[in-house]
């Protein structure tokens, strides 16, 4: 039996759960059988009586998940019971015919295709919005001069919205990704017991061919008693990456959001409470989220991994762990998008504080612009680098303004007017081809979510 490892009434979207339900496994897995059997009625390996029967029965919908586990308490085998009870339903002379050439994994593997594929059609599309939500953050701020730190360190100058730009063209990197990954990872496989399609002989790699097209997957080139494994984690690595992005974003908003920075903070509504016990408090908790779903996450990534060598045709040493890594993955990714797209849809965003950062260093920020301003007046980059790094040190020490101690400073002052020393610190003359960048960004994000 299926387990559901995420508890609905804390995580997990009400459509991705319905994914994953036990319901939705058994009717994919009869969809499959009742696929097989058009097919090979088509092809002659069965009777074409026999075939509609088994595909009226499919098309009824009529399996239940009860039904097949009340039967698994006595066979102990929850494909056979499922066998036992789609052949119930159908007439006498279709009975000898349900799930012929077939073996369990058949009806697994594909069926958690069919899953895994319903799974991204709801994860792509949401992740392509969190991209556009970032693009529309990005244009917004995309002259807003801010500190890009490096190391934890003040650096040098960006534009706020360069932050969200790079994190929108992660994301829908994610989504161009999981588009690519689909024709790998969601597979059709009914070639029976060791994959020769021993039962349908010659006529097996075709009606594998009629069971994907009508299924909306690709048919396995290859495989043994099951699809290869080294597609389940392609998938589950395809999300954790997502989910590694999403961390990314979450750690910065957590960052900036410490009370030293200021200068990003989580949506707050009115009655929300940050703490039980110190009414000021204002907690990214949803980012904190993010993070601690994308350790386990991650996860799984190991697991499939280990699933991909098993012994010979297979053994069962994957089957119980897939039970939960598949749907769990998918959950959480899902989890994580939703959250992640709250989070910047509410964000709110201290210019103030954002200006006020930006000279916490009294101009050493511009140091850089400092060097490159000598340079081009022909000084040797080696003396340049060392006479404002001298400088910068002896105001830090001094407590005093950068520029100010760049106009004063001898060495500089002889090479730079004080004209040209105002001109270096002005920090909308600083932001580069960031926001072009932008734009480029804004526009091949806005490509990809076009497609969903």
């Amino acid at each position: 039996m299926a387990i559901l490892p995420i508890d609905s009434g804390r995580y997990g979207t009400r459509e991705m759960l319905a994914v994953f339900g036990e319901q939705r496994r058994i009717d994919c897995q009869v969809r499959v059988e009742g696929a097989a059997a058009a097919a090979q009625g088509e092809l002659g390996i069965i009777p074409r009586a026999a075939a509609r029967e088994i595909a009226r029965v499919a098309r009824a919908g009529r399996i239940t998940a009860r039904r097949v586990a009340a039967l698994e308490r006595t066979t102990a085998h929850d494909t056979a019971a499922l066998v036992q009870a789609i052949s119930e339903k159908c007439a006498a002379h279709a009975r000898p015919w349900v799930h012929y050439g077939l073996t369990s994994n058949d009806l697994v593997d594909t069926a958690t295709s069919m899953q895994m594929r319903d799974a991204l059609a709801i994860v792509q599309p949401r992740a392509a919005r969190l991209a556009l939500a970032l693009a529309r953050r990005a244009r917004q701020y995309r002259r807003l001069p801010a500190v890009g730190r490096t190391h934890g360190q003040h650096a040098s100058i960006i534009p706020f919205g360069l932050k969200f730009a790079n994190w929108a063209a992660e994301v829908a990197g994610h989504v161009e990704r999981l588009e690519a990954a689909g024709p790998r990872v969601l597979l059709c496989k009914t070639l029976g017991v060791v994959g020769t399609g021993s039962l349908m002989g010659a006529q097996a790699v075709r009606v594998q061919a009629r069971v994907a097209e009508r299924l909306g997957l690709s048919p396995v080139a290859a495989a043994t008693q099951v699809i290869p494994r080294e597609r389940h984690a392609e998938y589950v690595f395809c999300l954790s990456l997502l989910g590694a992005t999403l961390e990314k974003v979450a750690v910065e908003v957590r960052n900036l959001q410490r009370t030293e920075i200021g200068e990003v903070s989580e949506g707050f509504r009115r009655g929300q409470m940050g703490s039980s016990a110190v009414p000021v408090k204002r907690n990214p908790t949803k980012s904190e989220r993010v993070t601690s779903l994308a350790r386990l996450l991650r996860s799984g990534v190991g697991v499939t991994l280990e699933n991909v060598a098993l012994w010979h045709e297979r053994d069962l040493s994957n089957s119980a762990n897939e039970r939960f890594v598949l749907p769990t993955t998918a959950i959480l990714a899902d989890e994580m998008v939703v959250a992640m797209t709250g989070v910047i849809d509410g964000l709110a965003v201290d210019t103030a504080r954002v200006a006020k950062n930006l000279e916490a260093t009294r101009g050493q920020v511009y140091a850089e612009f400092v060097l490159d301003a000598l340079i081009k007046k022909g000084v040797p980059r080696m003396e340049a680098y060392r006479d404002v790094q001298r400088v910068a040190f002896a105001a830090s020490a001094a407590g005093t303004d950068f520029a100010a101690a760049v106009t004063s400073d001898a060495a500089i002052s002889s090479r730079l007017s004080a004209a040209e020393v105002a001109a270096v610190f002005t920090p909308e003359r600083r932001l580069g081809a960031a926001p072009a960048i932008i734009d480029s960004v804004c526009r091949s994000v806005a490509r990809v979510a076009a497609r969903h």
